[in-house]
């Protein structure tokens, strides 16, 4: 259970004031410690320094833009990241998502649904991804849920929190074909609202670090006009 003594430090990184100034009021409110700034180079340094637990990224800034930022977060640290963004345009979203983006809101937003969206991210892992899980093998690929690691050839495969938790999901019940909002309630929580595409996007970033041919994956299945399951490796 998430408490006050162990919420993590939230970092907004947003070049409109006065909005980064309403988010931080909202985190605040519910107990968040929170710094701000409107700079991409400086959201860089304060991730080294502080170490936050969530980011909340603005797509849009001036100079280093928050796909920049988030990439390079993404070779220190694995908090969570949520883009926020003013372009509605579909391949906006997908890029700050395959860069390493945990999720994605549009402006305008509601500051409480983003704060429900963090709360709903930080109660992972899920109670059904215990340590009592064994490790899972599909071909050449490595599972190992309580070690929160995945191998394939029996190299190390670098994966963010939300993609490994989507593989985890699949891998627990690796006969299971999972829609999108089965795999949105077994790893964002139930009551999560947002774009159920989501899942795809997630789907897709892991197929490009598991090496798996969209057209004939091997790891992760289509089942077309369901949903995904795992597939056997081979």
């Amino acid at each position: 259970m998430i408490t006050v003594d162990t919420l993590p430090r939230v970092l907004v990184v947003d070049d409109e004031a006065p909005l980064a100034r309403l988010v931080a009021s909202y985190f605040e409110r519910d107990g968040f410690d929170v710094e701000t700034t409107g700079n991409g180079r400086e959201a860089i340094t304060m991730t080294r320094e502080l170490d936050p637990g969530v980011i909340v990224l603005d797509l849009g800034l001036p100079g280093i833009d928050g796909v920049e930022v988030c990439r390079t977060v993404r070779t220190f640290s694995d908090c969570y990241i949520v883009m926020l963004t003013a372009r509605v345009e579909e391949v906006d979203k997908l890029i700050g998502l395959s860069v390493g983006a945990d999720d994605y809101v549009t402006k305008p937003f509601s500051p409480r649904e983003l704060l429900a969206r963090v709360r709903a991210m930080l109660r992972r892992p899920r109670s059904s991804l215990g340590p009592e899980m064994p490790v899972r093998r599909f071909g050449a690929l490595t599972v190992d849920i309580a070690a929160r690691e995945v191998h394939l050839h029996a190299e190390p495969v670098e994966l963010t929190r939300t993609e490994f938790d989507v593989l985890a999901a699949l891998a627990v019940r690796p006969r299971m074909v999972f829609s999108r909002r089965q795999l949105i309630e077994a790893v964002w929580g139930e009551g999560w609202v947002g774009d159920e595409h989501l899942v795809d996007v997630h789907i897709g970033h892991l197929r490009r670090k598991l090496g798996d041919d969209p057209a004939n994956p091997i790891f992760i299945k289509t089942m077309r006009g369901v949903g995904y399951r795992m597939g056997s490796g081979e």
